[in-house]
């Protein structure tokens, strides 16, 4: 069984910080792309940033420049630093994984979300 455990939500005000971290556990070989997607209320769940085991992150255009996303291979973490926070920020924040738990075998595994409340 895999898990992946968030956690670094919270409330902030506009032009705030905070530091999500997803913490995946379980039989695993590797993991190949993580990712943290939101959703906020009456919103289809989206991208907001994407980083492979090795080279370069993708963002969402509405996050560039404010987020920064980063892994850790060895802890097999994976964090989501977030700037510059906007009323718009506010969502739940999932964390999401390929991992592979044998060679042939690659399974996406979703947390249960970490709530991001942004006040104006």
């Amino acid at each position: 069984q895999v898990q992946l455990v968030e956690s670094g939500g919270g409330l902030v005000q506009a032009g705030g910080s905070l530091r999500l971290s997803c913490a995946a556990s379980g039989i695993i070989f590797s993991i190949n792309d993580m990712s943290w997607y939101r959703q906020a209320p009456g919103k289809q769940r989206e991208l907001v940033a994407s980083i492979p085991r090795a080279g370069n992150s993708n963002y969402a255009d509405s996050v560039k420049g404010r987020f920064t996303i980063s892994r850790d291979n060895a802890w097999k973490t994976v964090s989501l630093q977030m700037n510059s926070l906007k009323a718009e920020d506010t969502a739940v924040y999932y964390c999401n994984a390929d991992i592979v738990r044998r060679p042939g075998l690659t399974e996406t595994y979703w947390g249960k979300g970490t709530l991001v409340t942004v006040s104006a």
